[in-house]
């Protein structure tokens, strides 16, 4: 098992060789051959927004699990940017085996938007194919697959391509403003922070006559941890990503509180619907996240760190001895995180958020763990977590829907 020193070293070579300039293959004046691998909500969403990002960059390839996503993102795509979609009909692909097609298709680049579970494969195949990789996040729901994305992260930076992850606010430049003042020391040393993600219920899909179990947990993907990692990972990364953003450390430990209160129907699957989390660090700071998805509730997304010197909400202000606010122009981050993903390829100055998004999706799984069993949960233990994916997967087999997690009940051991 990975130790929490060699775990500690990895990262900071990986942090150094990122800045290390590289050389790309795409030369300014070529174009960018686009593949969408998952074409979902997001994954459309994606596409357009890479297709909005640069000139000399277009969609030829597509794939997704489900004909019928696959049509619609096609359609939308076709409306939204006619330029950039040149995607012939042998270039879509659907199945489970629908990543290995478009990586076969003549693509440069891909965009990875199936839903979580599937990260660690298909980065893996995307990296050894030789391909540059935009994946959103999180990028994994075990401690399998974080270790799976850390190596692909190095292989990646050893083969000279890059990797850029959808935790959009690290491209965002009232964000990159601030925590550049922040690493300064614009609020000192940082003491605490929290973070937050309320709101509240989202879509939900009915299982119709002659789903199979496959298709409408895949369907309905959300409430599946084995699929999404729950949302305190699939959704709360982006609050605790800009925390460990601006502290520049990792937590050693967790101390979760969550549970299941509104979403008890088994359309919600077995996931939770609420979390209240400490995140420890060394040193004694310690970062207090909350996450619901609950109707009726209060609403609040954000983030707050607290300094010696100062505090700051992280995206656009600072308050204390160096107060700051950002005035500048804030393009939409997640047009701008293509942008910068292009601009890295074409430069050869390559960016690689592989570990980074990796260790913000691992303290994630550290705090749903530590809910799930109403253990203390360190680092380590969560690294060392197995994959929660069902051998085998075909639209034929049995996946039954796990026991809701129980504190107390629910043993870390089940996991291992």
């Amino acid at each position: 098992m990975m130790t929490r020193r060699d775990f500690l070293a990895a990262s900071s070579a990986a942090g150094l060789s990122a800045a290390m300039p590289s050389f790309a293959f795409a030369r300014p004046q070529e174009t960018i051959r686009i593949g969408l691998i998952g074409c979902g909500g997001r994954g459309t969403g994606a596409a357009n927004d890479a297709l909005t990002a640069s000139e000399g960059v277009e969609l030829v390839a597509m794939g997704d699990v489900f004909q019928d996503r696959l049509e619609s993102s096609y359609k939308n795509l076709q409306e939204w940017k006619p330029k950039g979609v040149n995607v012939k009909p042998e270039k879509m692909f659907v199945g489970l085996d629908a990543y290995k097609k478009v990586l076969d298709a003549g693509v440069d680049l891909v965009i990875l938007t199936t839903p979580p579970c599937f990260r660690p494969i298909h980065l893996e195949a995307a990296v050894k194919a030789g391909k540059h990789v935009f994946m959103e996040k999180p990028v994994a729901v075990d401690g399998e697959g974080v270790r799976k994305v850390m190596e692909l992260a190095d292989l990646a930076k050893d083969k000279g391509l890059a990797i850029v992850a959808g935790t959009q606010r690290r491209h965002e430049f009232k964000y990159r403003e601030v925590m550049k003042r922040i690493h300064d020391g614009a609020i000192g040393d940082v003491t605490s922070m929290r973070a937050y993600w309320n709101q509240g219920g989202l879509w939900a899909v009915t299982r119709k006559d002659g789903m199979s179990d496959l298709e409408w947990q895949l369907r309905n993907w959300l409430y599946f941890t084995w699929i999404s990692g729950d949302h305190i990972i699939e959704q709360h990364i982006h609050n605790i990503d800009v925390c460990l953003w601006a502290c520049q450390k990792l937590p050693i430990k967790a101390v979760s509180h969550g549970g299941r209160q509104t979403r008890t129907d088994p359309l919600y699957g077995h996931i939770y619907d609420h979390f209240a989390t400490e995140l420890h660090f060394e040193n004694n700071v310690v970062m207090h996240t909350y996450c619901r998805q609950q109707d009726g509730t209060v609403a609040n997304v954000s983030e707050f760190i607290q300094g010696t010197k100062g505090q700051s909400n992280g995206g656009g202000r600072i308050w204390g001895e160096n107060s700051f606010r950002y005035e500048g122009e804030n393009t939409n981050p997640y047009v701008q995180e293509h942008k910068h993903l292009v601009e890295s390829i074409r430069s050869g100055n390559l960016l690689n958020e592989g570990r980074q998004v990796a260790e913000s999706t691992l303290a994630a799984l550290m705090g749903r763990l530590a809910a799930y069993t109403g253990q203390e949960i360190t680092r380590d233990q969560a690294l060392a977590t197995k994959s929660l994916m069902p051998k085998d997967l075909s639209f034929d087999m049995s996946i039954p829907v796990p026991p809701v997690s129980m504190p107390g009940l629910t043993k870390l051991e089940m996991f291992l």
